[in-house]
């Protein structure tokens, strides 16, 4: 049955910009846009009057379903993506998560399993890549060309689960520039990290403040940098996940000036909360917060990133969404090492950006849709199918009231976890229809939504986002070898000469010191000005037995004949 959709009397929003017109839809996809549409008879009408009609949103970082640390977070498929679509979000990027040694197909099939039946909106993978060898190689070349994987991350912390050395990440980097993949990064210090846990606790500090204290802002900082000066040494686009603090965006916006193609993604969390809820008096609520890299005690890091995400040092915006109920935080109720590791924010990320963004005046409507779904199609090569609203795009759509509000609350929220990091945060700004796949899916601020409706959308490799300059970099900058004549002259030989072997002997206390000073002065006492300094630091007389006591005749320096006048 032919489904039909006509929204009248809007403002559509794209990226780059603003005007009033209809949009008209048919089957899944946009077929009109622009004023005083003919269409057929039988449309539902949707009245978008002094409303925004905007791209759906793209969150490009969840963890649904995710075993980790002992446990699966709380949110799977079907919750996680039916509290996208409450909040505007229509497609999201999730996380394959092959444990060392085990096979990057064999996961992403594994993965598959559990999305498919399950996904109300359409979504993608990415796949971490946790080990390396020839193997590991060759299947990523068969994620890229033969599954729709065009992303693959790699983490620099969680030692001994998921990170890789620094050799490693140079030869994936190398194999992520040869597929035309984009590599993504966890950036924090993981040995600095494990140093730094057993520290804390072996001072006694067990509670979520040594989270963060175990991890601050300079480790992330580091790693980021770390990250984008290998990934240069191939020329690979590198993609930061999760920029949590000032200093690692600014390593960030540093290296794109100097023209490193690298993109940086704060979260929902980092945007809209502070690291000073690790440090409160209830344990659950600072466990609620714990996250990696954790969110930074700075309370102006928030605006902070806001300000760079505004002004593209920052380019898009993810949630990191993995969320873990009270019992399951509690498995580290007596060492923060043991908390599993995540928040809440596929819901809430488009109302927190929309409120700490636009309602504050630090970016427009335009760039609000760049940063929440634009962008994340251009990188990941799926625009322009995703992230505007044009002739020929799916129709995924929100219509937006810039005069409605609402307060967050994990008492109305669409998760399957008890806690919500922006508890009673009120945000101006409601997705108040949304379209997915050409259906109506929350009208009203009512949720219908399909489980297993949603599908698989194959991410191509060499996005232009990402590689258009790439090639031309390769080209114009190519080592280039210096053609000179042969050297014709002498060379050394070392193996035809009979070098003499020096046996190295004790040096005695007296040849030590011999020439260091002059032995006396022309009275024969000792020069005090004359150096007895030594290499190996003892003194010339260290040979002399040390007198208990001594007999002080006059004062160091010897004895004064001044004679002051009144």
């Amino acid at each position: 049955m032919t489904q039909r959709i006509l929204i009248k009397g809007g403002k559509v929003v794209n990226a780059d910009y603003s005007y009033d017109a209809d949009v008209y839809i048919e089957d899944g996809v946009i077929r009109q846009v622009g004023k005083d549409l003919i269409t057929p008879g039988g449309a539902t009408i949707i009245d978008a009057s002094g409303k925004l009609v905007m791209p759906g949103g793209i969150d490009t970082h969840t963890h649904f379903q995710m075993p980790f640390m002992g446990t699966v977070s709380a949110d799977d498929f079907y919750q996680g993506t039916k509290a996208a679509l409450a909040g505007g979000t229509t497609m999201i990027m999730d996380f394959v998560m092959p444990q060392k040694g085990e096979s990057l197909v064999a996961a992403y099939e594994k993965w598959r399993g559990w999305a498919d039946p399950k996904v109300c909106c359409d979504y993608s993978f990415h796949v971490a890549v946790t080990w390396w060898n020839d193997k590991v190689s060759q299947e990523m070349e068969e994620l890229a060309k033969d599954k729709g994987i065009n992303s693959f991350k790699m983490f620099m912390a969680y030692k001994d689960v998921f990170m890789v050395n620094d050799a490693e990440l140079y030869h994936i980097f190398k194999r992520c520039k040869e597929l035309g993949a984009v590599a993504q990064v966890h950036a924090e210090n993981g040995d600095l990290i494990d140093e730094c846990s057993k520290k804390m606790l072996a001072m006694g500090i067990t509670g979520p403040e040594g989270h963060e204290m175990c991890r601050p802002e300079e480790v992330e900082a580091e790693a980021t940098n770390r990250a984008i000066v290998i990934a240069n040494q191939v020329n690979c686009p590198v993609y930061i996940v999760h920029v949590m603090s000032k200093s690692a965006a600014n390593v960030i916006s540093a290296a794109r000036k100097t023209g490193h193609i690298v993109f940086g993604e704060p979260i929902a969390a980092s945007l809209g909360c502070d690291g000073t809820h690790y440090w409160d008096k209830c344990w659950r609520h600072a466990a609620g917060y714990v996250l990696g890299p954790p969110l930074r005690p700075d309370t102006t890091t928030p605006g902070y990133l806001m300000d760079m995400l505004a002004n593209d040092d920052l380019q898009l915006t993810g949630t990191d969404n993995c969320t873990f109920n009270a019992d399951q935080k509690a498995m580290g109720k007596d060492d923060f090492t043991k908390i599993p590791n995540g928040i809440n924010g596929v819901e809430d990320r488009m109302s927190v950006i929309w409120e700490k963004g636009v309602h504050t005046g630090k970016m427009d409507p335009n760039r609000f849709v760049a940063v929440t779904s634009t962008n994340a199609a251009k990188i990941f090569n799926i625009y322009p199918r995703k992230g505007v609203i044009q002739v020929g795009s799916d129709a995924d759509i929100v219509v937006w009231n810039p005069n409605a509000s609402r307060v967050i609350s994990k008492e109305t929220h669409h998760h399957a976890v008890d806690f919500n990091i922006f508890e009673g945060m009120e945000c101006h700004g409601v997705a108040e229809t949304v379209i997915c796949q050409g259906r109506v899916v929350v009208e009203d601020g009512v949720v219908h939504v399909t489980q297993g409706a949603g599908r698989f959308i194959p991410n191509p490799t060499n996005s232009p986002a990402c590689y258009a300059k790439v090639k031309v970099r390769d080209e114009v900058n190519k080592p280039q070898k210096v053609e000179r004549e042969p050297y014709t002259g002498p060379v050394f030989e070392p193996s035809n000469v009979d070098l003499p072997k020096v046996a190295l002997s004790p040096i005695t206390h007296q040849e030590e010191f011999v020439g260091s000073r002059p032995a006396t002065r022309h009275g024969g006492g000792r020069d005090l000005h004359a150096s007895s300094f030594s290499l190996s630091g003892r003194q010339v007389d260290d040979h002399v037995n040390a007198r208990s006591t001594s007999k002080v005749c006059a004062p160091p320096g010897g004895k004064s004949s001044i004679i002051f006048g009144d």
